[in-house]
């Protein structure tokens, strides 16, 4: 059977009234005088009066607020993109109507941002995908052609193949440069060969291109994952990829994916000069945990075994994940 409690505040109204009727029935039972000028032992017995009735109110009151300064607390530290936050509903009150209501606003507030990240994460992959389809059709057919005639003109004016060498040189340099990062818009591996292929497809690049020695251990074989899962992996190890290239200063990189408790972890992890401080999350690190989120998985950021950084993705084998849209 469920307790009925008195209002806010009708228990805040009685508090206080019972505290003043207290000082009221001493000052009409008791023989207390107070004279003027006032007497020493009168002082006492006013200041005593008043610090009892003060203590009192307080400590009648903070049990009552208390709900209310956690409800702040957690108010101010909440994050959406790590849900789960709640806060235990324990009173029929007032207080507890808003601790409640609090928990539901959380709830509505995570499923619209769950919603709508999904939205976002799937116009940008169809944007890359656009954009890699733009720079394989447009851009690399037009170097192709540009490197043909290069040739052509090589045949007819051997007195200039020195410079016409050069030219057809960074014409191949920016014909692969264009390929790769289609590749990187467009993981075309992923989808035809698996994660464990493309990681190391990603990898394999990112060395060459970054002078970093990549250490990877792949646990084989992987549990089956959903396409969304997989494609959320691959994106979050080429952000870390990315982030080692541009701030770590690293020489080394290992990245790992291994079978967990009915799960897969992603590692990467560096050698690099790492955080002076904790990690101001936004741009890419604040994306890599919205695309954790989304797939129901969870993502650490500390510091690493050699002193850089390690990101740790770990993501549910069975999850129902709502597809992004991307062809």
């Amino acid at each position: 059977m469920t307790r009925t409690r008195l209002p806010l505040f009708w228990r805040v109204f009685a508090v206080n009234a019972g505290l003043l009727t207290v000082i009221a029935l001493l000052l009409i039972v008791t023989p207390v005088t107070i004279s003027f000028p006032i007497a020493l032992t009168e002082a006492l017995i006013v200041v005593t009066g008043l610090a009892v009735t003060v203590a009192a109110n307080a400590l009648l009151l903070r049990r009552a607020f208390a709900p209310l300064g956690r409800l702040a607390q957690r108010m101010e530290m909440v994050d959406l993109l790590r849900p789960g936050q709640r806060l235990q509903v324990v009173r029929t009150d007032e207080v507890g109507r808003v601790v409640a209501a609090f928990n539901r606003m959380l709830d509505r507030l995570e499923g619209e941002r769950h919603e709508s990240g999904r939205r976002v994460l799937a116009a940008q992959e169809a944007e890359r995908v656009s954009i890699a389809r733009d720079l394989h059709d447009e851009v690399g057919q037009v170097l192709t052609g540009v490197l043909l005639q290069l040739n052509s003109i090589a045949e007819s004016a051997p007195e200039h193949r020195g410079e016409l060498d050069d030219s057809r040189q960074a014409v191949r340099h920016a014909l692969d440069e264009v390929r790769r990062i289609s590749s990187e818009l467009r993981p075309e591996m992923l989808e035809h060969l698996g994660l464990v292929s493309a990681l190391t497809e990603l990898s394999t690049s990112f060395a060459r291109v970054a002078g970093v020695h990549v250490e990877r251990q792949f646990a084989n074989p992987l549990p089956t994952l959903a396409p969304e899962i997989e494609l959320a992996i691959y994106r979050i190890a080429q952000e870390c990829l990315t982030n080692v290239a541009r701030h770590a200063a690293a020489t080394r990189v290992a990245i790992a994916l291994e079978r967990g408790h009915d799960s897969v972890v992603l590692r990467v992890s560096d050698d690099g000069r790492g955080f002076a401080d904790m990690p101001v999350e936004h741009g890419g690190l604040r994306s890599m945990r919205e695309r954790a989120v989304l797939v129901g998985g969870a993502l650490a950021i500390k510091e690493g075994p050699e002193g850089g950084v390690e990101v740790r993705l770990e993501v549910p084998t069975a999850q129902a994940v709502p597809a992004l849209g991307v062809s």
